[in-house]
């Protein structure tokens, strides 16, 4: 259990676990993997405090009812998972937004990278439920399917990754 403790694990390791999990997911829940439908039900969750009714009326939330799931507690899970990894490997540090080479190709201070975070955090989520599900959600889920929409989203983030690294580094 040595590996545990490393900074870094294998990718044939880590591949093989999140395939191992995907397939129990199907196995136990008959649901694929996938967290960003837990973003939008926290959303109903914190809107119907205010106005329940109009949350409970709205489509969406009559599919995705806003509550807590399985794949609400997964995203949990992978909070504490890093957590405990980080721990683990001594890699733990706390800190508000390390310096990074984001930040000088940026200029930004502070400020103007958490609006920055959140501006993109709000993209991704938008995308996310425009396409129908995340990255997880179709890298992994979906492509295992053999899903043809989950194949080409899967392709379209690695070429967008790719593209933006070219542009920033």
């Amino acid at each position: 259990m040595e590996f545990l403790r490393q900074a870094t694990w294998s990718p044939y390791l880590v591949g093989f676990a999140i395939g191992v999990l995907s397939w129990l997911s199907f196995l136990i829940s008959r649901k694929a993997l996938g967290t960003s439908t837990s973003y939008a039900r926290t959303s109903g969750m914190i809107w119907q405090k205010y106005d329940r009714d109009l949350v409970l009326n709205m489509k969406y939330y009559q599919q995705y009812l806003p509550e807590i799931d399985w794949q609400w507690m997964l995203v949990i899970g992978i909070i504490i998972g890093s957590f405990i990894s980080s721990l683990l490997s001594g890699e733990f540090s706390l800190s508000f937004l390390p310096a990074t080479e984001f930040e000088s190709i940026l200029n930004q201070n502070v400020l103007g990278r958490i609006f920055s975070a959140l501006a993109g955090g709000m993209l991704v989520g938008f995308g996310a439920r425009w396409s129908g599900g995340c990255p997880s959600g179709h890298g992994i889920s979906g492509t295992l399917q053999l899903s043809l929409s989950s194949w080409i989203a899967a392709i379209c983030f690695f070429i967008s990754g790719i593209a933006v690294a070219l542009l920033l580094y």
